[in-house]
């Protein structure tokens, strides 16, 4: 994990902003304060790479990381946040539905969820609208640190019933301990081939 060379591009509002696309991208989605800039900063081994926020609702555009030459990680805005002005919250369904739509060089988007809620329905309606636009989606649990023993193993069973994956196939991730953060690179460098 450690060792990679990263920087931030660029926040965009729209794609005359977006960087070219001359190399594959990823990009992370989730509910607000999911943990989407706290995960790129663990998976880079990189502490203030992409900022982060105790309070939710912070990322507003769509922002462009360059790593290591080769590929960009993409953050798009929170979903599900109530304090942020629903004026605002309406711009971003489009934001997102352009990017989505709009960059051929998009691999696949990890849905990040935060395990300690569960998925929830508008982490299917994000999954669902990932996958409507034909792109390859990522579930991948956050927080795990926050549980312990049979607390973390019941929600884990749980997960699986609800999104009808076998619990052993559930990505669990903590950017504390660095828990699943080698199974979810082993992914991602499945979608960049």
């Amino acid at each position: 994990m450690a060792g990679h060379r990263a920087r931030f591009l660029v926040s965009a509002v729209s794609p005359r902003d977006y960087p070219p696309a001359d190399r594959p991208e990823i990009a992370i989605a989730g509910r607000s304060n999911v943990g989407k800039s706290t995960l790129i900063n663990a998976m880079l081994g990189i502490r203030k790479l992409a900022k982060v926020s105790q309070q939710p609702g912070k990322t507003r555009q769509v922002n462009f990381f360059e790593i290591d030459e080769s590929f960009y990680f993409v953050d798009l805005p929170g979903y599900g946040f109530a304090k942020v002005a629903a004026a605002e919250q309406e711009k971003w369904g489009p934001m997102m539905e352009t990017y989505l739509r709009t960059r051929d060089n998009l691999r696949g988007v990890v849905v990040l969820i935060d395990l300690r809620r569960g998925f929830g329905e508008l982490d299917r309606q994000m999954l669902d609208y990932v996958q409507a636009f034909g792109r390859p989606a990522l579930l991948v649990f956050t927080k795990a640190d926050k549980l312990k023993g049979n607390a973390l193993r019941n929600q884990i069973r749980e997960v699986g019933l609800s999104t009808g994956l076998d619990p052993k196939e559930i990505l669990v991730t903590s950017a504390v301990t660095k828990q699943g953060l080698t199974e979810v690179w082993r992914e991602l460098n499945r979608l960049l081939k």
